[in-house]
């Protein structure tokens, strides 16, 4: 079993583009500017959007960070939406999800302007992607294929089964990963909480990607020896071992899988790290317009 260490990969891309934004701010005279939106105070969308301001310091971009109150209203939510739509300084932004229950989530991805849809949530981004043109790239499925190459894992021809189909993870990765492309050419069944004998579809699987929610949701007996295992599940259990009385864990019941597999992905270190490596890729991108002018 080898040990895909998101971690370790973002910190060598880091690295590199450090001295990609040097150049770019010699010759342009600015640096990439990424913006966010945080509405109320969610310790996991704290973190996450913390995560990211922090990583954009360390490679060099611009960062901005808006702070809502979980009482704000649709309609304020949606203006400053469209402040940033209409700020010519920022090259991309995201509102981070979930929302609070009386905020609409469709409404609000609609009205980023997709040039500056770094997350890659908008119809305009989703649809280009399926149809192999270029756009931004969901954040967490770029971060996954990113990972599939850089530790050199075949895809084309093999068997991935995708667990869960969320329009974030489990449908995007799916569509990535069937189309003609370096961490593509593979053939892909996608499950989910209504599919019947899932156990012995992932058993099936030379690669399974779980994107359920559920902790320990993939268990031994549903991987097939030597198969990859791709763990994006993010859950908090309780745990009275630990000083916060809980820890996280993914949805791979990882010390009995790790096992029987090639390569897998803990949690966390895993996946999560290459999301954000994924988010200032396409704000990269779109500072130096290389998908939309």
């Amino acid at each position: 079993m080898k040990l895909i260490d998101g971690k370790a990969v973002a910190e060598e891309i880091k690295i590199h583009w450090k001295q990609e934004v040097i150049e770019y701010k010699n010759k342009s005279g600015r640096v990439p500017h990424l913006a966010a939106i945080l509405v109320g105070d969610n310790a996991a969308s704290e973190s996450y959007v913390g995560n990211k301001v922090k990583s954009c310091a360390q490679v060099g971009f611009q960062s901005t960070l808006i702070k809502m109150e979980s009482d704000v209203t649709e309609e304020e939510l949606l203006d400053e939406i469209e402040k940033l739509n209409n700020d010519q300084d920022i090259d991309g932004f995201i509102v981070q999800l979930p929302l609070p229950k009386h905020i609409d989530e469709v409404k609000v991805i609609l009205a980023i302007d997709y040039k500056k849809d770094v997350d890659g949530f908008h119809p305009v981004n989703f649809g280009r992607m399926a149809q192999g043109l270029p756009c931004y790239l969901p954040a967490t499925p770029y971060g996954i294929t990113l990972l599939l190459e850089r530790y050199n894992i075949e895809t084309s021809g093999k068997h991935v089964v995708v667990v869960g189909r969320s329009n974030i993870v489990g449908t995007p990765i799916s569509i990535l990963l069937s189309r003609k492309s370096p961490a593509g050419d593979a053939t892909v069944t996608l499950t989910h909480s209504r599919t019947k004998n899932i156990s012995i579809i992932v058993s099936r699987a030379d690669i399974v990607i779980s994107a359920i929610g559920i902790p320990n949701f993939i268990t031994e007996d549903m991987i097939k020896e030597g198969a990859v295992v791709i763990d994006v599940g993010i859950n908090r259990i309780e745990d009275e071992t630990m000083a916060k009385g809980s820890r996280l864990v993914g949805d791979v019941d990882f010390n009995r899988v790790k096992n029987k597999c090639s390569f897998i992905t803990p949690v966390p270190g895993g996946v999560g790290p290459m999301t954000v490596m994924g988010l200032l890729l396409n704000t990269f991108k779109s500072a130096k317009k290389e998908i939309y002018s």
